[in-house]
Order: structure tokens, then sequence, then C-alpha cells
């Protein structure tokens, strides 16, 4: 009877090792960051006609250089926190002989937007001035 009881603990113990409503109980799940974390600032330094060595240099090594497609490399990043996928980014380069061609995928360069009419997203773009005063907005003139 001692012993039965002496299980009963352990058996519940083993049921709440998994609980989703509960988040502090349960398995401890780490922050996994899989491939090449490339950003804004990488991918403008890229210009079309430079040489791989040159695009190997700015970006790194690609994470897929696939030998069906040997003038096409990805760029994949993948962040999961708690075990769900946070922030998923895919970047292709596609090359032309020895030769950068075009970038795809879900970063563009600033030129490219600028050419396309969007907004550019730089951060250093400079805070839009306010108006001048006019005798309108100003104070009694003395």
């Amino acid at each position: 009877m001692r012993k039965a009881l002496s299980y009963i603990p352990i058996l519940l113990l083993a049921g709440c090792s998994y609980m989703p409503s509960i988040p502090f109980i349960g398995p401890h799940k780490i922050d996994v960051q899989q491939g090449n974390f490339v950003t804004q600032d990488m991918i403008d330094k890229l210009k079309p006609g430079m040489s791989r060595n040159q695009v190997r240099f700015a970006l790194g090594t690609p994470l897929i250089a696939d030998p069906f497609h040997p003038d096409r490399w990805d760029y994949v990043y993948v962040l999961e926190k708690q075990g769900r996928v946070v922030e998923k980014r895919r970047i292709a380069v596609v090359f032309k002989g020895d030769e950068l061609l075009r970038i795809e995928g879900d970063v563009v360069p600033r030129d490219a937007a600028k050419e396309a009419g969007k907004p550019s997203p730089s951060k250093d773009a400079a805070p839009a001035k306010p108006p001048a005063p006019t005798a309108a907005t100003s104070g009694p003139a003395q």
C-alpha cells in the first residue's frame, strides 16, 4: 500500500509535463536562429555587375548553392522563439556568368524601391522641417 501511494505523485507530475495553457509548466524551448541573417545595409552594397566574390564578401556564403541552378544563390533566415516562427526571410541572388544580374526575395535594394516609386526604408532620413513662423503665428512684435 505504501509503495502504491509513492507512485501517485510521480504519475501526477508526469501528467503535468506539458500544459499549453500554463506557460511556466512545460518543456523549455530555446530560441533557434537558422541561416544567413542579411540586413538592409548588406543588400544596399550590392550593385548589378558585381562579381561572385564581391557578393560573397558583402552577404557571406550562401546557405543554398544549388548544383542544378549554378547562377542562383539563396540566403534563407528563420528565427523561432518558443517553438513559433517569428521571422522568416528569403533572398535570391541571380548571376549571369560571373556578374550579378538581380536580387529577388523579401529585401530589395533601396535604389530599386526608389525606381518603383516607393518610399525608401532609410532610417537616416532627416525629419521634415517645421514651417517658418509667419506674422499670424508669431507673437506680437516689440
